[in-house]
């Protein structure tokens, strides 16, 4: 319900927008749709049925809500679209919470990594994931630390929307191999240490399908940050030309 509330007000917003200014992308309407599918995927109907008896299905879950949900939203630009949405006032207020000290912190890619990649490993090496699975209250916290995490982590990798707190190309790429590094790691960790009640062959299939898929998701956002970087630093025309 909350998952298809999201999509409704991005629709909505985009219909009020080009009202007021020129269209709206329509690539980005269709990243947040397919993005909000992703993340919904994850949580509600087969695949979330299956995660709670298979690590191998809890990882295809992990994957799309942590990782290919974030990088679909954040490329759909909803800062952006909200800025152009709102009135004068809201959009201020909206300006201000995005320029304040607790989102400079979360926004640094260094505190969103430890966030994202340090919260999976808290969940698979510790008896949080045996535990999530008795307490419904602890479980959607935990799915949704796992999306936010990945949301703020991939918003401070590659800017799409406005961003206040903005750090170099440099940093966030040295911020980046570490934790590429570190999610690796964590996966073939998993893959020899299956974490709190899950079957050596579950752990094993899941292990390897978080360090291969993960990798090949990271390749698709390392691309995108170096296209960015390139653009950012390429010899700019003459105006004599």
């Amino acid at each position: 319900m909350l998952l298809m509330l999201v999509l409704v007000i991005y629709i909505a917003a985009v219909i009020i927008s080009n009202r007021r200014y020129k269209k709206w992308p329509l690539y980005r309407t269709f990243f947040w749709i397919l993005g909000t599918l992703c993340a919904a995927s994850a949580i509600i109907g087969p695949i979330a049925n299956r995660a709670n008896m298979d690590f191998t299905a809890h990882m295809v879950g992990h994957l799309l809500l942590g990782m290919i949900a974030p990088i679909l939203l954040v490329f759909a630009a909803p800062i952006t679209l909200a800025l152009r949405t709102l009135d004068v006032q809201s959009a201020r207020r909206l300006s201000k919470v995005l320029k304040s000290w607790p989102l400079r912190i979360i926004s640094n890619p260094f505190s969103s990594s430890v966030l994202n990649i340090g919260g999976l490993w808290i969940l698979y090496t510790t008896e949080l994931y045996g535990l999530m699975h008795q307490n419904a209250l602890l479980h959607a916290l935990v799915h949704f630390h796992v999306f936010m995490a990945g949301y703020l982590f991939t918003a401070s990798m590659i800017y799409m929307d406005p961003t206040p707190h903005r750090f170099s190309f440099m940093f966030r790429a040295v911020v980046f191999t570490i934790s590429l590094a570190g999610h690796d790691i964590l996966s073939k960790y998993i893959f020899a240490h299956p974490p709190s009640g899950v079957p050596k062959e579950q752990a094993e299939n899941g292990g390897m399908l978080m360090y291969y898929a993960g990798d090949a998701i990271d390749v698709a956002l390392i691309f995108i940050l170096c296209y960015q970087w390139f653009k950012a630093t390429r010899p700019k025309e003459s105006l004599a030309l």
